[in-house]
């Protein structure tokens, strides 16, 4: 080892020899070798057969690295301190290192291209889910809102000319805001304005649909209940076809009849709730079950889901909201709202609170009276006024109690027209405003207006008698003149304090939750 770093022997590559050999200790002396010697060797498999050395056989000679027997390279210095920097080839380690750099640098580049190139003929080949134009997003439009539409109108034909079922026509001329919305007539009972096939629709479903239209059945929780025992005996009735499954068969065997009512009166949300509801048991019925043993659960779970959406829910809303009523209150309640009626005669009945009730009414349907009615019936002591003076008795009223149509996601309240103007005006004379509302009734559509989505009723209930004469008689052969008759409005939740529901008091924000939990329990 003195010999080869200290001397140049005769016929070996020439050694550098400095002050600063001593400096290097024997590893680092060995992992320089081992660099030389990996670099030859992939240098030397690059150049192929050419680049191995002419005579293999022959020995080095001494002091001389085996690498240096190759003809076609440069004489390859000895292991030195300076050989770090000029290895084989004439090229730094550091350049080295800037080539593989480099090399890789490239590879890569064009593994990215080839993604690009993948993910662009696939955009190419589908261009509906492109993320500017997201189809999974837009959700179908309800076809009672899409009156105005001439192509929704000729499917829909088609959808009830496939199911049997007639097209009911619309009446009179409606308000260019609400074109989009559906506008029947009571003055001809429905048998009259479209011929029902008695083959497809049962006689039941055909009873319940011409109470619908004639107004005989009012009231979310009560055209609810009416549509869920029709459906029971609509199942009583059923038999299955041979080489049919019940679960399948009884769901296509719903849908006519749930077109029917739906031309008949446009479904309410707690309908709408309820059908999802059955239909989703009906598909989730086992295979190994009976006919008789299936028509059986079913009607146990109408029965069940009708005892505790509707019955048990009105009994714990009924007792969260006691503890809001004290002595001495004035409670305002507007139309006829079956949960706030029953609400209030057992907190004077069972609870034995002493308040007074100022029943607030708006015409044409004037539902106020019968909510008088059933209140005087149970001894309360009720003030009655039209929609019109609520201004003049809200600075007596402690409280503002009302019920809902429907709850939306965005947390507005649906409810008979008129509701909105009442809370706006309480929020102005800094009255607390309470809902009660079932959970059946929070529905998933988002709506911050009355315009979009709604009901328009007959537009000849708004016209008066008075002395044997209507003023608005003739109001269909004038072209100027028009008559608009809503059914519901929409309440902002800034509106509305609180809400009472069979879950307990929540605010309006908290309804995507309740409906979040709804649909993990389902």
């Amino acid at each position: 080892m003195a010999e080869r770093e200290g001397a140049n022997p005769e016929g070996a590559a020439p050694v550098a020899a400095g002050p600063q050999a001593p400096e290097l200790s024997r590893e680092e002396k060995l992992q320089l070798r081992k660099e030389k010697k990996q670099q030859k060797k992939k240098k030397r498999s690059e150049k192929g057969p050419s680049a191995e050395p002419a005579e293999p056989g022959a020995p080095p000679e001494a002091g001389q690295p085996r690498a240096a027997a190759q003809p076609t390279s440069p004489p390859a210095p000895a292991d030195g301190p300076g050989d770090g920097e000029k290895p084989a080839g004439g090229k730094s380690k550091a350049e080295l290192r800037a080539e593989r750099r480099a090399k890789q640098e490239a590879e890569r580049a064009q593994k990215l291209a080839r993604k690009a190139e993948l993910s662009q003929a696939a955009t190419a080949a589908k261009p509906r889910q492109s993320p500017t134009e997201p189809q999974s997003m837009v959700k179908r439009l309800p076809e009672h809102v899409q009156v105005d539409d001439p192509a929704a109108q000729r499917k829909l034909a088609k959808k009830l000319e496939r199911q049997q079922v007639p097209l009911r026509q619309d009446y009179g001329t409606k308000v260019n805001l609400f074109s989009h919305l559906h506008q029947y007539s009571r003055k001809k009972p429905l048998t009259q304005q479209m011929s029902i096939p008695s083959t497809v629709i049962h006689p039941a479903v055909m009873r319940l649909g011409l109470q619908y239209s004639q107004g005989i059945i009012n009231g979310s929780n009560a055209r609810c209940i009416a549509l869920l025992e029709v459906f029971k005996q609509l199942i009583r009735d059923y038999s299955t076809p041979p080489n049919e499954e019940l679960s399948r068969d009884l769901v296509a065997k719903l849908k006519p009849h749930i077109s029917f009512l739906n031309q008949c009166r446009p479904l309410s949300a707690s309908m709408g709730n309820a059908i999802k509801f059955l239909k989703k048991e009906i598909s989730c019925l086992p295979d190994t079950l009976r006919e008789d043993e299936a028509k059986e659960k079913l009607q146990d779970v109408i029965d069940k889901y009708l005892r505790e959406k509707i019955v048990l829910a009105a009994e714990a809303i009924s007792r969260s909201a006691f503890e809001k009523i004290n002595d001495h209150d004035v409670i305002l309640v507007y139309g006829c709202s079956s949960l706030v009626t029953r609400t209030l005669c057992d907190a004077h009945a069972k609870q034995g609170r002493a308040f007074r009730v100022i029943v607030v009414d708006s015409r044409p349907r004037l539902e106020g009276r019968e909510t008088l009615r059933r209140l005087v019936r149970h001894g309360i002591h009720c003030t009655y006024v039209m929609i019109n003076a609520i201004s003049y008795v809200l600075p007596e009223v402690s409280k503002v109690l009302l019920g809902a149509h429907a709850l939306l996601a965005n947390g507005s309240v649906m409810s008979r027209v008129g509701t909105s103007q009442i809370a706006l005006v309480s929020k102005a004379y800094n009255v607390p405003v309470l809902v009660c509302c079932e959970t059946y009734k929070f529905c998933e559509r988002v709506q911050t207006d009355s315009f979009v989505s709604n009901e328009l009723d007959d537009p000849d209930d708004l016209i008066v008698l008075r002395k044997g004469q209507a003023q608005l008689g003739g109001w269909a052969e004038n072209k100027s003149l028009r008559l608009l008759n809503l059914v519901y409005d929409v309440t902002p939740p800034d509106l509305v304090d609180l809400v009472i529901t069979d879950l307990g008091m929540i605010p309006c924000t908290s309804v995507p939750v309740v409906l979040r939990v709804k649909n993990v329990d389902q």
